[in-house]
């Protein structure tokens, strides 16, 4: 009776814990939506949005401290690189005189890293934080599509070129597209490996590829497209629910390039003349004009400090030049070591659903980081690389259960006797 009250009482602890960590990583969420986008419905100020989004991750640290007392840790190379890289961000944000909004930001990212290091305890190579991130994310465009209805001029404005914005919290169309693509290639990836049933797919899917639609972002559709041929890829041979999906994917994709070219064509170019778009809309001249900037030494080797991802009042949009303009040649090298250690690690794992999710993660961040900044500073990129890490690590060794010991009466006085009279 007491055993099995005993493994209950520990069954409701585990559920209890579980909500704590999932209520963490959605802190964490809401910390890298960011205060800059479009123009909400109820206007909200941008210190507002500051505040909720840096209270969110004191509150996400102080959670995670309170899960995990002991401040147990598991090794994760990718956490540990993390932390390294704070080494140039910290050197370049004191040294350059970056002033306090650096440090600021240097603060800001050891709390980040510090609250993976406390949820690393809970990475065994499960997609529980893949659930976790599904949810959080679905969460975030649910907000979106409720501004859609209640203010289409608003979630759809003429500043963006009609693009989908975020009317209720201000998103901007690469950051929604971003959320819709990796939580449609992850759902996917559940379905094939049967972790979920097929409307439950369906709630998540296809209002998410609409809104994907909406916000016309290519990179995020390429990059959805491309690390989810590379994850059903690795699943081909063990499933045949991945080769099934994987034949009518290449079927489908033959007919739409036939006859939807022009269609898909337009919709890429977005109106934009051929010049723009091959500029990348006006990207590569910021990229030109950062890498043809002076540098002292100490520039080059640890940057300017952490900043708002901009050169010259234009956003920076891309991940490698960031680094390097803000954590040097230095931070590119921690960044580079992150996606090689992360992508090593998963092609010398067998074939897993675990497996398949982490290289969608992997190969995603690695190709949308050509055209959007993120991986050297707290950002949703970091929190994707943070679900691979977590599925591609060792599963934690559970210890026997141990027997309760049984209180023995004391034996009666004459049975203690060597003889009976």
């Amino acid at each position: 009776m007491r055993s099995a009250d005993t493994r209950t009482h520990h069954t409701n602890h585990t559920n209890h814990r579980s909500k704590i960590v999932g209520a963490v990583w959605g802190l964490l969420v809401l910390n890298t939506l960011g205060s800059a986008g479009a123009v909400t419905i109820v206007p909200l100020p941008r210190s507002l949005i500051q505040m909720v989004t840096m209270g969110s991750l004191a509150a996400a640290f102080a959670l995670a401290l309170l899960v995990n007392p002991r401040v147990r840790v598991r090794a994760s190379a990718y956490v540990f690189l993390l932390t390294l890289l704070l080494v140039p961000s910290l050197i370049s944000s004191v040294d350059q005189g970056a002033g306090f909004g650096a440090l600021f930001r240097c603060g800001r990212l050891a709390l980040f890293v510090g609250t993976l290091w406390l949820l690393s305890r809970w990475w065994d190579g499960g997609t529980t934080f893949v659930r976790h991130h599904i949810r959080m994310y679905f969460a975030v465009l649910a907000s979106v599509a409720a501004g859609l209805v209640a203010s289409p001029g608003a979630a759809l404005p003429d500043l963006y070129g009609g693009r989908l914005v975020g009317a209720l919290w201000p998103l901007t169309p690469p950051q929604i597209g971003q959320y819709a693509a990796v939580i449609i290639g992850l759902t996917v990836l559940l379905l094939l490996g049967r972790r979920t049933d097929r409307t439950s797919a369906a709630v998540v899917i296809v209002p998410s590829l609409v809104l994907l639609a909406l916000t016309h972002t290519r990179t995020a559709t390429l990059g959805l497209v491309i690390a989810l041929v590379l994850a059903i890829t690795s699943l081909v041979l063990t499933s045949a629910a991945a080769r099934r999906v994987f034949s009518w994917a290449v079927l489908c994709a033959a007919v739409a390039a036939v006859g939807f070219s022009s269609a898909l064509q337009a919709w890429f170019l977005r109106g934009q003349s051929q010049e723009n778009f091959s500029s990348l809309t006006g990207r590569a001249k910021v990229w030109n004009a950062l890498l043809a900037a002076p540098r002292t030494t100490s520039e080059h080797l640890f940057g300017t400090g952490l900043g708002d991802k901009s050169y010259g009042g234009l956003p920076i949009d891309n991940s490698w030049l960031a680094v390097y303009n803000e954590q040097g040649v230095t931070g590119i090298a921690l960044v580079a070591a992150i996606i090689i250690v992360l992508g090593g690690v998963a092609l010398l794992r067998p074939p897993s659903l675990s497996r398949a999710c982490a290289i969608f993660l992997i190969s995603y961040c690695a190709i949308a980081s050509y055209t959007e900044a993120g991986l050297g500073d707290a950002s949703p990129y970091l929190l994707h690389l943070a679900v691979a890490a977590s599925l591609l690590a060792a599963p934690a060794e559970t210890a026997p259960p141990s027997t309760p010991e049984i209180r023995r009466r004391p034996a009666p006085r004459w049975a203690r006797t060597s003889e009976v009279t």
